[in-house]
């Protein structure tokens, strides 16, 4: 059986820590501004993996049956003075003598890693600081919600090495639509926390990297008043709306019937019947 008190997957250069509903997962190579080696990704994707599976979507209950509580946001931020500088150096040099098999094997890891954090059941709320370079970027673009600082720089720097930002590439197109994704990836340069804002990149900026985790508490406070079903069931939503192909007639049939799911099940019906008695829903923190 899932419980929150499992223990937490060995970790050296990333951590994770559990308060209440609130997941922090955080990169801890601030020596190399925390660029991404094997190592780290696999180790990402298995807190990201373990937090998945710790989420209220997919326990199916605000606690566990030990009364703790099940994870409904997940904060993403990196140690030091850079959010993520994309690949190790090393990572990059060894690419180069690897074969095209061992290529795609790491290629794949990286897909894992953007596609889970991308997916992931809870809301996500990532504080960047510093760059936010190739792979970087490709985990800003798969967070729900991006808080930056003023000397926050972000890139798709691939092309300055003469290779494509491909396995990112999808979440950026979603984060900021064709023509953008296309600009970006061909200049290869980096943007300001302006630009970024402007662009859809990001979502909000604040002063200092303080203002930054200070503004992470107002947007934990208000996902915590949302269904955490819901939460997890529109990420399903949009992704369903990216790939229709069928008829917009379909679509609207489609969407009728997910109405009536949503509003049968258990979230639905405690959702109506607080609002209709003027009381706080089961999932909203006490002091609501």
């Amino acid at each position: 059986m899932t419980m929150m008190t499992d223990a937490l997957p060995d970790t050296e250069l990333c951590s994770l820590e559990i308060e209440g509903a609130v997941a922090r997962l955080t990169l801890t190579r601030p020596d190399v501004f925390n660029a991404m080696n094997i190592q780290m990704i696999s180790e990402i994707i298995s807190l990201l993996d373990w937090t998945g599976k710790r989420s209220v979507a997919r326990m199916g209950n605000l606690i566990d049956s030990s009364g703790d509580s099940c994870i409904r946001v997940l904060i993403f931020s990196g140690n030091g003075r850079h959010f993520c500088a994309g690949a190790d150096i090393n990572m990059m040099r060894d690419a180069g003598a690897k074969s095209p098999e061992e290529n795609r094997i790491d290629s794949e890891r990286l897909d894992r890693l953007f596609n889970t954090l991308w997916a992931h059941p809870c809301f996500t709320i990532g504080i960047v600081q510093g760059v936010a370079l190739g792979g970087g970027a490709g985990l800003v673009a798969c967070l729900d919600h991006v808080i930056v600082e003023p000397r926050t720089r972000i890139a798709l720097s691939e092309g300055k090495l003469g290779i494509l930002p491909a396995v990112i590439g999808p979440y950026v197109h979603r984060r900021v639509g064709s023509s953008q994704f296309r600009r970006l990836a061909m200049l290869a340069g980096r943007i300001d926390a302006e630009e970024a804002l402007r662009i859809g990149m990001v979502d909000q900026a604040e002063d200092s990297p303080e203002a930054a985790h200070k503004a992470a508490l107002g947007v934990i406070e208000e996902v915590l008043t949302t269904g955490p079903m819901a939460v997890a069931e529109a990420k399903r939503l949009t992704l369903t709306f990216d790939r229709w192909v069928g008829t917009d007639e379909e679509l609207r049939l489609w969407t009728l019937d997910k109405t009536s799911e949503m509003r049968g099940s258990d979230e639905g019906q405690e959702g109506l019947s607080s609002f209709l008695e003027k009381r706080p829903a089961n999932w909203k923190p006490e002091s609501e």
